[in-house]
């Protein structure tokens, strides 16, 4: 991974820009689960370091864009620029960004190339469901699936099947990998954002409901609900909600098992990325390691 860090840091400075470098020192680096992901997939590619750096400042600029779109204070524990700058700051930082990274692509392959920056288109039409879906609640779990896959799992998948065109392997099946990765990782954040307290998520707990969002133990609870605790769920949707509201939402999630329930289809995505890649046991691993992660 210090190669990939090398090249971030690079590309950063060719921006020669102290402000944009200042800036992107204050971000968090995160996990840079789709860096290790080529660098795993093309560990003897010599691009491969560079293709990482540049699906991360594409991630990094997604984030930016995301924070605004959201008015979100922090981003993995610490302050987000739109809080310490202001949004526009924020915005111009991502567009430096994506044109930055994009500008890096062109010395790739069209195979390659084309792969990550539809995955940008993909990207930003899920974001822009996404911010729709949340003006009412939705119980459509095959809507909501479809949004993730736009918004945080057509990355992924276009890094594997980016790395699997740089090492010469099979571009579908490291892309059936990536994108189920990519489900799967975002379901574990959704289940995590109910289950886990605030000062370890680095975020308001339970916020997605907050924000409008009806991720998939909320949607299997609406579904099984009374008609007037249907009513009361979606009454509490998009709202500050009070602690005694919130101890409602867990007891009935827990009564009905939808985090169980969640938590099992995201073990069948897993299971299904791993049938794909099933002779990569590094692959697999990350697998292993994401569906048992907690914060």
């Amino acid at each position: 991974m210090q190669r990939v860090e090398s090249e971030i840091a690079r590309l950063i400075q060719e921006i020669d820009y102290d402000e944009v470098t200042h800036l992107f020192d204050m971000l968090s680096g995160g996990k840079r689960l789709r860096a290790k992901l080529i660098l795993k997939i093309a560990p003897d590619s010599k691009d491969a370091p560079l293709l990482g750096a540049i699906v991360e400042l594409i991630h990094a600029a997604s984030l930016l864009h995301d924070d605004v779109i959201d008015d979100a204070m922090t981003r993995r524990g610490v302050a987000s620029v739109n809080a310490t700058e202001n949004s526009k700051t924020a915005v111009m930082l991502g567009d430096i960004l994506y044109s930055k990274a994009f500008t890096e692509l062109t010395a790739f392959s069209r195979d390659v190339s084309r792969t990550i920056a539809s995955s940008v288109t993909a990207l930003s039409k899920g974001e822009m469901k996404d911010v729709k879906m949340a003006e009412e609640f939705n119980s459509d779990e095959d809507l909501y699936l479809d949004m993730l896959y736009l918004k945080t799992a057509t990355l992924i998948e276009a890094a594997a099947v980016g790395a699997a065109y740089l090492a010469g392997k099979d571009p579908l099946k490291h892309g059936i990998y990536g994108k189920n990765l990519g489900l799967s990782f975002q379901v574990i954040d959704d289940i995590l954002d109910i289950t886990v307290d605030s000062k370890t998520l680095g975020k308001p707990a339970m916020n997605d409901y907050v924000e409008g969002k009806c991720t998939l133990p909320y949607i299997y609870l609406y579904k099984l609900l009374g008609p007037e605790d249907k009513k009361k769920l979606v009454s509490l949707h998009a709202k500050s909600i009070s602690h005694e509201d919130t101890l409602w939402i867990k007891a009935k999630m827990q009564e009905y098992k939808t985090v169980e329930k969640s938590f099992e289809l995201a073990q069948k995505l897993s299971h299904e990325a791993m049938n794909a890649v099933k002779d990569d046991n590094e692959l697999v691993a990350i697998l292993e390691t994401m569906i048992k992660r907690s914060y």
